[in-house]
């Protein structure tokens, strides 16, 4: 009891004044998939995948066209999303954790459920938890899960430790597991990562089926939503497990894609959040609730099919899931803040997953200290549709899944490797004399990243250079005060 005391002064403290949210502000509701492409969606140009739910929101809302994770993989950007700070920042400094890692948000880091829960909301998480469990070195899962979500300001949370495809393969409500991973995992029906329907052998509850967790994910996120009202406000953490490996739909979508697998998958996707959508109706907290959809970085364009139906799973971007390059970081992004957020509108400009901190803080009217959001900047005014003669960000750094740098200013993007930094080939590529030493995109002439002119624009090398060392050595990006 005392220590859970103790967080909520830590939380307290972070932030300028406490007092309760006034009867304007909305119910929030993050909806994160996993590895879903910026071309996935029709509102983004697919055409052989069906996503009805998020062409509406995309209808109903805002539509971002230059939207990035702050990684390239999944664990550093789900650490961004919640505490709009850059994970690198972490001791994790590439890759991702695995689902018996311990917990990696600091104890005195501010999150947003943090935020919103000393601002009197009802505070919940369901799904892919993948930010670590516990405090030892490898998670024992007999024990209480603490920290864990709870301690990032959830006062519930029900989902999986990591990827779906991640050992073990069990339940976690609150700080405790529904049932013990003493069983092993049925062996997954194919052998290879790369064919979609893969997931590692090892420790899992007894009955745990991967074709049972989206449904069942998606059912506590419904529940969840029908048992608010209007007195109080809430926000709904809801990190998808799909589409994500392993593709797992279930039996009444199966073959109705000409995607295969993997285009089934991304329907049964699509159709969870239209469940939480009309969750939303049925309770008539539609108007009054503020909907943000992504995804944590883009994803992996493999499957032979794909090339047969004309399908790219990330649009016209370079590269994939995990590379420097913009397919890696550059995902969908939808608004919906109905009477808000202008109905069918487009927005341009380049912003980050970990602004959501620092925009949720001022719709709820707080301002962070110094010491949170240390990479967030306010998109309210996006959202409400107002324009800006100036960019909200300075710049953006994004991060490959090997811990590769680049940073983005503008239409200048520099990364400061060769390579893609991620799993496309080649990773890495040695420097020769004479030659670049990284590599710099014009991204409004160039935005396939076809063209290196690292040794044409020295000038704008070196300010991009020392723009991303300032952001290192000073420990944040967005300004103090």
């Amino acid at each position: 009891m005392l220590h859970r005391c103790f967080e909520a002064l830590m939380f307290l403290g972070m932030l300028s004044f406490q007092q309760p949210a006034s009867a304007e502000t909305p119910n929030v509701v993050v909806i994160l998939a996993d590895d879903m492409g910026y071309g996935d969606l029709g509102c983004y140009g697919a055409t052989q995948t069906k996503t009805p739910h998020l062409d509406r929101l995309a209808r109903e809302g805002m539509r971002f066209t230059d939207a990035h994770s702050p990684s390239a993989v999944c664990t550093p950007t789900r650490y961004g999303l919640l505490t709009g700070r850059y994970c690198w920042r972490t001791k994790l400094k590439k890759g991702v954790l695995v689902g018996d890692s311990p917990y990696l948000i600091e104890d005195d880091r501010l999150t947003v459920a943090g935020l919103l829960k000393a601002k009197g909301y009802t505070t919940a998480g369901t799904g892919k938890w993948h930010l670590g469990l516990g405090s030892e070195a490898k998670t024992d899962f007999a024990k209480p899960l603490r920290p864990g979500p709870l301690t990032a300001g959830f006062d519930s949370y029900f989902g999986i430790p990591a990827s779906l495809d991640m050992v073990p393969y069990v339940y976690v409500e609150n700080e405790r597991v529904l049932a013990l991973p003493t069983a092993q995992s049925e062996k997954s029906p194919k052998s290879n990562y790369f064919d979609g329907v893969f997931w590692r052998e090892g420790p899992a509850a007894p009955g745990f089926r991967h074709r049972d967790v989206l449904p069942e994910l998606t059912r506590r996120a419904e529940q969840f939503v029908r048992a608010q009202s209007a007195e109080r406000p809430f926000f709904l953490y809801f990190a998808l497990t799909s589409p994500h490996t392993p593709w797992v739909p279930n039996a009444e979508l199966q073959g109705k894609s000409p995607l295969g697998e993997y285009g089934d998958f991304l329907t049964e996707t699509d159709a969870a959040v239209g469940r939480v959508l009309a969750a939303l109706e049925e309770m008539k907290l539609a108007d009054r609730t503020l909907v943000v959809f992504t995804s944590d970085n883009g994803a992996i364009p493999l499957p032979l099919q794909f090339k047969e139906t004309g399908h790219r799973t990330n649009g016209t971007w370079r590269g994939q899931k995990s590379d420097i390059w913009e397919a890696g970081h550059r995902v969908p992004y939808l608004v919906r803040w109905p009477g808000r957020t202008p109905a069918g509108s487009t927005c341009s400009e380049t912003i980050c997953h970990t602004d959501l901190l620092a925009t949720l803080a001022a719709i709820v009217g707080e301002k962070l200290s110094d010491d949170a959001g240390e990479d967030s900047f306010n998109l309210l005014p996006l959202f409400l549709g107002k324009a800006s003669d100036n960019p909200i960000r300075e710049a953006t750094v994004h991060h490959s899944g090997d811990g590769l740098f680049a940073i983005r200013q503008g239409k200048w993007k520099a990364c400061f490797h060769l390579g893609s930094g991620g799993f496309s080939q080649p990773k890495t590529e040695p420097t020769v004399a004479g030659g670049p030493r990284g590599q710099l995109y014009d991204l409004e002439d160039d935005p396939g990243e076809t063209r290196n002119l690292w040794n044409d624009k020295p000038d704008v090398v070196e300010r991009l250079t020392s723009l991303l060392e300032r952001y290192k050595s000073e420990g944040r990006s967005r300004p103090r005060g």
